[in-house]
């Protein structure tokens, strides 16, 4: 088999150059074959640069502007080659070994995998502020109720796809919002896919992007949007 891991990045080079060590250390020990695609969306740093000098073999796909986490990867998953399709973020918050647990579910009919800080099994050792973990819980909430049911945890960083569930979703989605998640998994439940959510390892960064209250009013406001989309026939 193939794998093919897309991480997303946006002005990352204090964090890229440890994320490629973690994830070819783990790839290194493996046997199958397996492609890196770093995603630029529109980074103004040296994060490409940074990414390059750690000699860890990757493809860069670059956007010409900055998409959102959305937009990035939806490009990255649409131009892999892999039989199995994993994103993950930056910041490695879930270790890439739990794709060793991960991967078996995919031979026992399942379509897409997903981790979850919040369902029996998590082990989250290093939390978000409180306040964050509260606005949290009531978004997931709000997406049970307007769009995703029976998936705890819609927001983890770390998604494993089958090439044919990945492809289909991801030339649908829409949204580059950081609400992706949940209009991918919309989509996946749509189009008659099985999705797994396990309890995974997860340590929270400090140096996270997400605007708690501006992303917050913009993830809602993309629950509807996702909807209205679905009413109209837009993921059809």
């Amino acid at each position: 088999m193939k794998l093919s891991i897309i991480i997303p990045v946006f002005n990352e080079e204090k964090r890229i150059a440890s994320a490629l060590k973690k994830v070819s250390e783990f790839l290194a020990k493996k046997k199958f074959d397996y492609e890196i695609i770093i995603v630029d969306d529109g980074c103004s740093d040296n994060t490409i640069k940074c990414a390059l000098d750690t000699g860890v073999k990757i493809n860069i796909i670059k956007n010409a502007v900055n998409l959102g986490k959305g937009g990035a990867v939806r490009n990255g998953m649409l131009a892999a080659s892999g039989d199995y399709l994993l994103f993950t973020d930056v910041d490695i918050s879930t270790p890439m070994e739990e794709l060793d647990n991960f991967l078996p579910w995919l031979s026992k009919g399942f379509d897409v995998v997903i981790g979850s800080r919040s369902i029996n099994g998590a082990d989250v050792r290093v939390r978000q502020p409180l306040y964050r973990e509260l606005m949290g819980k009531f978004f997931n909430k709000l997406v049970r109720l307007l769009t995703v049911r029976g998936i705890i945890d819609t927001q983890c960083g770390f998604k494993l796809f089958t090439k044919k569930c990945g492809y289909e979703v991801f030339s649908k989605q829409k949204i580059n919002s950081f609400c992706f998640d949940v209009e991918v998994l919309f989509l996946a439940k749509k189009f008659g896919y099985n999705v797994k959510e396990l309890p995974v390892i997860w340590c929270n960064d400090v140096g996270t992007t997400v605007n708690p209250v501006k992303d917050s009013l913009r993830m809602l406001k993309d629950l509807f949007r996702i909807r209205f989309n679905d009413l109209v026939g837009k993921y059809n």
